[in-house]
Parts: C-alpha cells; structure tokens; sequence
C-alpha cells in the first residue's frame, strides 16, 4: 500500500468483542498502525504515545487504530493494562497486513523470520492513503504524524 491507494475492504474483530471495517473508517482521517505484537517494549511504547495524544487527534478530527496478528483477548488485556484509548484490529490470519505489504521478511541476531514491519498509514476521509511510514522509531513517531496531519488538513 502506498500514497494514492484506496484502502481494501476488510471486516475484521478487535477489542471488546466487537468488529471493525473499511466503512468505519471512512468520513474521518484516520491513523492506522500496523505493529509486531501486544505488551512488547516499542509497541507498549507506540501505543501509549497514541493514546496520550488522543485529545490532540480528536480535536483534528482523526481516530488511531492499531493493528497487529494478537487475539482479541490479548488486545482487550494489553488495552486494559496500559488504558488505551482506541482499537486494535486483530489480523490473525494477516489477510490486512498482506494487503498493507506490512507482512515482511525480518532479520534479528543473523536468523530470517516473517514479520510485521512497523507501520502507519495516514488515511484520509476518502480512504485513500496520503502518508506512509515504514519501520517506524516508536519514540518520535507520534510527533511525525501529528505533523503530517494538520498539514494534510490545511
């Protein structure tokens, strides 16, 4: 997935026992964060930042959804201790991840393995994607995208 691209349809589960679609995210900009998986360090880390600045990104009119290949129950666990205050998509088959090209070949201590790569994707109301960041440094991160979208909005 690039700049320019419509999103995919997609009718995935996420916290709460709830379901989540390509039409839920349309008529707002929305920040979707693909990320390895739940309670680690850079993704607890990620998701707080997000979480903290969600009055910022409310305020211009934007929702952040994360996405990783975790359960459902695994998000409702990681939302609850870390009181996030947004959804998290559960890709367990990787079917979204696939489409985001976000499913890649990954190299830790010299041995290949499939993986996530860390990634978000600004989305406009459209459902059209405007920014893409990939492997993403979970620390600056949330300043990058908040950036990103007041200038996408002006």
């Amino acid at each position: 997935m690039q700049a320019g691209q419509t999103i995919p349809d997609f009718d995935l589960p996420t916290d709460g026992e709830k379901r989540l679609t390509k039409r839920d995210l349309l008529g707002k900009w929305t920040i979707l964060y693909f990320y390895p998986k739940d309670n680690t360090p850079g993704c607890t880390t990620q998701a707080v930042n997000f979480s903290a600045h969600m009055d910022e990104i409310r305020k211009l009119g934007a929702q952040v959804v994360g996405v990783s290949k975790d359960s459902p129950k695994s998000h409702d666990k990681f939302i609850a201790k870390h009181e996030l205050k947004f959804h998290l998509i559960s890709d367990e088959n990787g079917e979204l991840c696939e489409s985001f090209g976000v499913w890649v070949e990954k190299n830790m201590y010299g041995k290949k393995y499939m993986g996530i790569e860390r990634s978000t994707f600004l989305i406009n109301p459209d459902g059209v994607v405007e920014l893409v960041w990939r492997k993403v440094k979970v620390k600056v991160h949330v300043n990058e995208v908040l950036e990103a979208l007041k200038s996408a909005q002006s």
